[in-house]
């Protein structure tokens, strides 16, 4: 019969060891799992949460500042705000926008990246169109400028697109 002063720890620790002991051959193999004594994370099992769950923290928006000049189409010039999570601005398709660069966000890589001085690329041009985009993605400062001078340019703008409107040469 058990000691009238028992703490609930120690009533627990014997219906844990009861418990392991009918789970079979594996419990008698294993000598340590009865000879363990009761720790607050075993009596946690099976009773009421004592703590209260960490409430999610709001996030904060994503804001990109895109500004397009010298497209040689007055509709596609101008400044637009795009705000993300959840999708919405003055750009003309917030939600493809902000959907293109869910798509483009990789952790550890900058998304933004320029393209690198050592590349080799064709020497065809796009126009003298540019970009500029300012703000934050993903926790981090954007500040990039887009041209079409070159094919690896003209490619990092295409995959910008919606985020940056769609050129043709």
């Amino acid at each position: 019969m058990p000691h009238p002063r028992l703490s609930r720890f120690a009533t627990a620790a014997t219906t844990a060891t009861a418990a392991l002991a009918l789970t079979g051959p594996i419990a008698a193999a294993t000598p340590a799992a009865t000879a363990t004594p009761a720790t607050p994370a075993d009596v946690a099992i099976g009773s009421p949460s004592v703590t209260a769950p960490i409430p999610l923290l709001p996030r904060p928006s994503d804001h990109l500042t895109v500004t397009v000049s010298d497209s040689g189409k007055a509709a596609k010039d101008g400044t637009y705000e795009l705000y993300c999570h959840p999708a919405r601005g003055t750009h003309t398709d917030a939600r493809g926008a902000c959907d293109k660069l869910d798509s483009l966000t990789r952790w550890g890589k900058d998304a933004f990246a320029g393209v690198p001085k050592d590349s080799k690329c064709t020497m065809q041009y796009g126009g003298p169109i540019t970009a500029r985009v300012t703000g934050t993605w993903a926790g981090r400062p954007v500040n990039a400028q887009f041209k079409r001078t070159n094919g690896c340019e003209i490619g990092r703008w295409d995959r910008f697109v919606p985020v940056l409107p769609a050129v043709t040469s």
